[in-house]
């Protein structure tokens, strides 16, 4: 599982450096990794963008500045990774965000 863990981190890598440079053909085959890995049971996802509040359990989080009431997540290092199995849907690694 580890393995297929690492090879999710770095497909979310690729993800990123795409959006920040745009390359559709290469998005397209990363498309179909994310598809293959979908159908072997695991999914990943970014909160990017997304409130954070230190009750949220899916996520290991640097602040940046002065801790407040209202919380981004503004930027992903990792990702967060479920595993769906006959037993139900388990995160399998916390993301590794950062908060302003």
């Amino acid at each position: 599982m580890k393995q297929i863990v690492n090879i999710i981190n770095q497909v979310f890598e690729i993800e990123k450096k795409l959006a920040a440079q745009g390359a559709p053909a290469i998005g397209r085959h990363v498309e179909r990794i994310r598809a293959e890995l979908t159908d072997m049971g695991y999914q990943y996802h970014s909160p990017l963008h997304e409130k954070w509040d230190e009750t949220r359990t899916d996520c290991e989080a640097s602040i940046a500045g002065t801790l407040r009431k209202k919380m981004v997540i503004t930027d992903v290092i990792k990702p967060v990774v479920h595993r769906t199995d006959e037993s139900g849907r388990k995160i399998i690694q916390k993301a590794i965000v950062v908060v302003e």
